[in-house]
């Protein structure tokens, strides 16, 4: 957070107190989250057998987005997707896009992502070959290169973590830090993954103060007391006390997620609908 010169004369108090209105919106009245969605990678087993059956019984729980990735979607007729969307009343605003598809395929996510309705295509996971010092640096200019390009579109595009990002740090700096500090952060915006980057260590509340702006949407997911991964509401994380964060205010959409949610999978997505809807910040 950056603090004023005048905040600085005021005292040391004064800027604590100074400080901490700046980093936490008090509002009039409670607040919800904007919009619950689900990453279909959640219940990728299932989506990919049925997918159509799938989307009908995350509608029912509630949902009213819904982010792709995983199960096969980008093999699979995206009109019947589209059509069974809106006949179900939900939106995809975004979809994940591996790197590759990205290098190689663009013309065709682009497509896509458009037939899907998404406005947004995020790069969801960088493989190993990518996380040392040369591979990452070889791919950030990319970054910035896919961003432009998809802004020509009509689409934007953010990037997804993991815990590798923080925890990876050649010659002392972390690859999330140059991932920041070398892509353009009016194009290239964040998919935080809240739970990753809290198992990689990050202070949560810290990261989205420095993030702010950048932040395009939240994975929600839930961490355990054993840092394993737990559905919305059965795990320690405080997401109240983030998303009243001022760093949160932008934030567009949050998207329910648990890469290792547990067969039959509805229950477990089910609770985390349910702890977000009525969740007041």
């Amino acid at each position: 957070m950056i603090i004023s010169r005048r905040n600085l004369l005021a005292g040391a108090g004064s800027v604590a107190a100074l400080s901490l209105a700046d980093a936490v919106i008090a509002p009039a009245s409670a607040a919800q989250p904007k919009a619950i969605g689900l990453q279909l990678y959640t219940v990728r087993d299932i989506f990919a057998k049925d997918p159509v059956g799938t989307l009908e019984q995350v509608a029912r729980i509630g949902y009213r987005e819904v982010e792709f990735g995983g199960g096969g979607y980008d093999a699979m007729d995206h009109a019947l997707l589209r059509g069974t969307m809106d006949r179900l009343g939900l939106k995809a605003p975004s979809l994940h896009i591996g790197y590759d598809a990205l290098l190689g395929q663009f013309e065709k996510s682009v497509t896509m992502a458009k037939a899907l309705g998404a406005d947004t295509i995020v790069l969801p996971y960088m493989t190993d070959e990518h996380r040392t010092e040369q591979g990452w640096q070889a791919v950030l200019p990319n970054f910035n290169r896919f961003a432009a390009e998809l802004k020509k579109a009509g689409l934007g595009f953010a990037y997804h973590n993991h815990d590798f990002e923080f925890t990876n740090r050649p010659g002392g700096t972390s690859l999330y830090d140059r991932f920041l500090k070398e892509t353009d952060a009016a194009l290239v915006k964040v998919e935080l993954d809240l739970y990753w980057a809290a198992h990689a260590g990050e202070d949560l509340a810290s990261l989205i103060d420095r993030l702010s702006q950048r932040i395009y949407a939240y994975h929600v997911k839930d961490m355990r007391a054993d840092r394993s991964m737990a559905a919305v509401g059965q795990g320690t994380i405080d997401f109240a006390g983030l998303f009243k964060r001022k760093g949160s205010a932008g934030v567009r959409h949050f998207y329910v997620e648990n890469d290792r949610a547990p067969a039959p999978y509805v229950p477990d997505i089910t609770t985390s609908y349910q702890t977000l809807h009525a969740l007041r910040f």
